[in-house]
């Protein structure tokens, strides 16, 4: 089992976070039109899994922001923004932020948390339990995971430069 920090407070996660190598785990998140999306729907894509905690918090906001002016250019990458968000509000996020780009879909886990749990960034305790820490994973068109990236500090960035440069190796 993992730890991160908040603020430098430890918080623990629940599962093992899948090394590079290791086939993806499957999971299931919601759309922002409800409908489910799963591993299987992205199969023979490079895909970019994203995990955090709420798009309505400053960092995440960013990283996602981030993630799609970096991934919108490329061809062949898939990014998916997981968060504990409503479907309804992550859409809305997209629309204030512009961001409707193909390469980057939103998924929330309101109904169903075999993201963060099979990917070991469940938050299983405190003020966040529920919700799920910051975290990257590129997954190759085969599902394999080749890059995990659990980030030390909850409201620290990901290395965006790091994720694109192995997502890029995939294409």
């Amino acid at each position: 089992m993992a730890q991160v920090t908040l603020k430098g407070n430890p918080v623990p996660l629940e599962g093992s976070i899948p090394k590079p190598g290791d086939k993806a785990p499957d999971f299931k998140v919601a759309k922002q039109d409800l409908s489910d999306i799963t591993l299987k729907d992205l199969a023979g894509k490079v895909k970019i899994l994203v995990a955090v905690p709420s798009l309505d918090t400053p960092v995440c906001a960013i990283e996602t922001k981030k993630f799609n002016e970096k991934v919108a250019k490329e061809n062949g990458i898939t990014t998916l923004i997981i968060s504990g968000d409503l479907p309804f509000a992550m859409k809305r996020f997209c629309t204030t932020e512009g961001i409707n780009s193909d390469n980057l879909i939103t998924g929330s886990q309101f109904k169903d948390f075999s993201f963060s749990k099979n990917y070991g960034t469940h938050i299983s305790s405190g003020p966040l339990a529920g919700l799920s820490a910051r975290a990257v994973f590129v997954v190759d068109k085969d599902d394999v995971v080749r890059y995990t990236e659990l980030v030390p500090e909850i409201g620290s960035e990901p290395n965006y430069d790091t994720v694109l440069a192995e997502a890029k190796k995939l294409v």
